[in-house]
């Protein structure tokens, strides 16, 4: 009858120690849910926006791959074709050697970068090196403005290389978007 007393107290002692949580640790605990919660739901409409900026630089990346291809598979005597969206593209006279033809340029940071900004409102592209393409497979229609420019090395009358500087920023849209550039050089 001892033990038995002894675990009746040992069980009343146990109850006694356990009370719960009290009313302020209840408010505590839901404020920092609470935060939690709102600051998660934030980031929410934060990675829908990014991924669709980079859908959209995904978009002009391969665009631009694209075009680019179609100027390199060029042969270095050719000044012009058309492209298979059927837009005229010039690629530059072999009698000015050693200048930017086509689309103004800038150098940042040791990069040369086709200038799209200047002056505001963009300029319309320089005739027959650059156009605006709609992407068929976009469901919102973007638009992109291509541009390029051609610096060919030579004598004056023929070609030894050609560096291409090829340019494409989406056109409208939500917010301001970073253009894609691609620069790359042909020889003989």
């Amino acid at each position: 009858m001892k033990s038995e007393k002894k675990m009746q107290l040992s069980f009343k002692r146990l109850r006694e120690g356990q009370r719960g949580f009290s009313l302020l640790e209840m408010m505590l605990a839901t404020v920092i849910l609470l935060v939690g919660l709102v600051a998660i739901a934030q980031l929410v409409p934060a990675s829908i926006l990014m991924n669709f900026r980079n859908r959209t630089d995904s978009s002009a990346l391969v665009f631009a791959q694209r075009q680019l291809d179609q100027m390199v598979d060029q042969p270095l005597t050719v000044n012009s074709f058309t492209d298979v969206l059927g837009n005229t593209c010039q690629l530059g006279d072999p009698t000015s050697p050693s200048s930017v033809q086509g689309s103004t340029v800038t150098s940042i940071n040791n990069q040369t970068l086709i200038l799209f900004n200047t002056p505001n409102p963009l300029p319309a592209p320089t005739s027959g090196y650059g156009f605006t393409y709609t992407d068929p497979n976009d469901p919102s229609g973007a638009t992109y403005d291509v541009r390029w420019a051609v610096i060919i090395t030579g004598n004056g009358s023929a070609a030894s290389s050609k560096r291409f500087i090829l340019g494409v920023r989406q056109v409208g849209g939500n917010g301001y978007f970073q253009p894609i550039t691609l620069d790359t050089m042909v020889g003989k």
